[in-house]
């Protein structure tokens, strides 16, 4: 059991790291992200920034998730 877990665990960085290096970056300050997530919101569908965000948020939660796990069923 604790090996799947340090296995999804290693699976899971591998694919934060992925994601977060395809993202753009942004150099517009706090008033240009605030002012861009108002705007964003007025929008039909989800650009690819905004479903590469989604999918980072997501894959953290899943990572620290299987952090807690793997700290918890770690043998001692």
């Amino acid at each position: 059991m604790h090996t799947v877990l340090l296995i999804l665990q290693v699976l899971f960085a591998i694919a934060l790291i992925f994601i977060v290096a395809m993202q753009t970056t942004r150099h517009e300050g706090l008033t240009g992200t605030v002012g861009g997530q108002v705007s964003s919101q007025f929008r039909g569908k989800l650009g690819r920034d905004e479903q590469l965000a989604m999918v980072t948020r997501y894959i953290a939660v899943g990572f620290f998730l299987l952090s807690l796990l793997v700290a918890i069923t770690s043998p001692r």
